[in-house]
């Protein structure tokens, strides 16, 4: 039996990492709904603790969070992924594991956690000691979950207040390090696009050093370092490209706005949390590469209730999707291609995203399947994740159970539909999607 967290509870997470294989992955995912056999997921735990009434806005939830059940709802999840064959890594084992393989990822983790910007220029030589010295799965579980000032052991804080204005105005239950709760929707913090990943500009502060962490795993984890991919953004993948204090220069990007649907085709929505200026450089890297040879901009609303294109519109089979009408209808759909030099585009504007994907994709239409029930019933769905369902492969989805209108309209369509209870994993607005970052995914024959 693995040796218990600082709580003295052996986690489902635990007992995954005795099953860890640790054999090199070769990563690409090639569609939206090819056989799925590699993802990435994050489990419920200390971040979703710290979420208050109080806090809860500035991390981006709509709730407080009963963490137990959310946590029992995730492992229900991941037992329905295993038993289609889904390999699973959890991403604060994963983190753990880089760490503790490579003192240049420990120093980077530490550095980027702790700067002038983040604590304040008093606490980073005492703060940045104190991370050093935590074990490699301690060290994990502070840079996901956060740091109070009470939890700092070892520190003569009578003697760092006498020299540190943040230490003297700091609450011992305030945090040192805010807590990353939004790390559950891993698909957000990075993208696979075939043969390569998206390190993406977060729009929100809340959010940016998850893209950090993920980013240690993919450069220093014994599964990743042996395997050949490239780095779409930034194309050295290093974080130095974008240090956190300059992540609010207006360029920013979201994984649940990006769909590699097959054929040499990205889909990407502009919304809430993406910008042109990013997609330009995620379309010329991979059109450099010949790894695509076209990229489906959808321009939408910015709102909350559809803060990503994913939320709006996801593939269920390889000529079929579900869609929010009410959104779907209102995008301003354009194709990019490549230009004559690497710093043009040609931009063709499209009838519509539905027509733009079976163009790409080589066939007649795409069939959809909208939000189920009265108008009612359909905007409650669509805040429920109806539309944000992940295909394990084609013709075969997980959603929540709670969308019964929707989950009935998508077995009409001949889609299988396995439920999970969602009630408290849904808080942070987003379902199975959001919840999974593909690594390794088939292509559609």
């Amino acid at each position: 039996m693995p040796a218990a967290t600082p709580r003295g509870i052996v986690t489902e997470e635990d007992r995954f990492a005795e099953e860890v294989v640790m054999e090199p992955l070769v990563p690409g995912v090639y569609s939206e709904v090819g056989r799925l056999r590699t993802v990435l997921v994050h489990r419920p735990g200390v971040a979703l603790e710290r979420l208050t009434p109080e806090n809860r806005a500035d991390f981006l939830f709509d709730d407080v969070v009963w963490v137990e059940r959310a946590a029992a709802e995730h492992d229900a999840f991941v037992e329905l992924l295993r038993s289609r064959d889904v390999e699973v890594l959890y991403l604060q084992q994963m983190l753990a594991d880089a760490l503790e393989a490579s003192a240049e990822a420990r120093d980077e983790a530490v550095s980027s956690a702790v700067s002038s910007y983040t604590v304040g220029l008093s606490l980073v030589s005492e703060l940045r000691s104190y991370l050093r010295q935590l074990d490699p799965a301690r060290l994990a579980e502070v840079l996901v979950g956060g740091l109070l000032g009470s939890e700092i052991e070892g520190v003569d804080l009578a003697s760092l207040r006498r020299r540190s204005l943040g230490a003297v105005l700091a609450d011992p239950d305030s945090f040192v390090l805010p807590p990353l709760p939004n790390t559950i929707f891993t698909r957000d913090s990075s993208a696979w696009l075939y043969g390569g990943v998206v390190l993406p500009p977060l729009f929100w502060a809340a959010r940016r050093m998850e893209v950090v962490l993920v980013s240690l795993i993919y450069r220093f984890h014994p599964r990743f370092v042996p395997a050949g991919f490239r780095f779409w953004y930034p194309p050295s993948g290093d974080t130095a490209r974008f240090p956190l204090e300059d992540f609010s220069q207006g360029s920013s990007l979201e994984g649940g706005d990006v769909m590699p649907i097959g054929n040499g085709t990205v889909l990407i929505g502009l919304g809430e949390r993406s910008t042109g200026r990013m997609v330009e450089h995620v379309a010329s890297a991979l059109f450099e590469a010949g790894e695509a040879e076209r990229v489906i901009v959808c321009r939408m609303t910015q709102q909350r209730a559809y803060m990503h294109l994913d939320t709006v519109l996801t593939f269920v089979d390889h000529d079929a999707v579900t869609i929010f009408p009410p959104v779907i209808d209102d995008m301003q759909v354009f194709s990019v291609r490549p230009g004559s030099r690497p710093d043009e585009f040609e931009v063709a504007e499209e009838t519509g995203v539905l027509e733009a994907c079976a163009d790409a994709l080589g066939v007649a239409r795409v069939r959809t399947i909208e939000t189920g029930g009265d108008r009612f019933q359909s905007a409650r769905e669509q805040w429920d994740d109806a539309n944000n369902v992940v295909a394990l492969e084609p013709g075969v989805v997980v959603a929540y159970s709670k969308n019964v209108h929707t989950n009935a309209k998508l077995r009409a369509a001949g889609i299988e539909v396995l439920e999970i209870e969602g009630s408290e994993l849904g808080k942070g607005r987003g379902g199975g999607h959001c919840m999974t970052c593909p690594i390794v995914r088939d292509a559609v024959r």
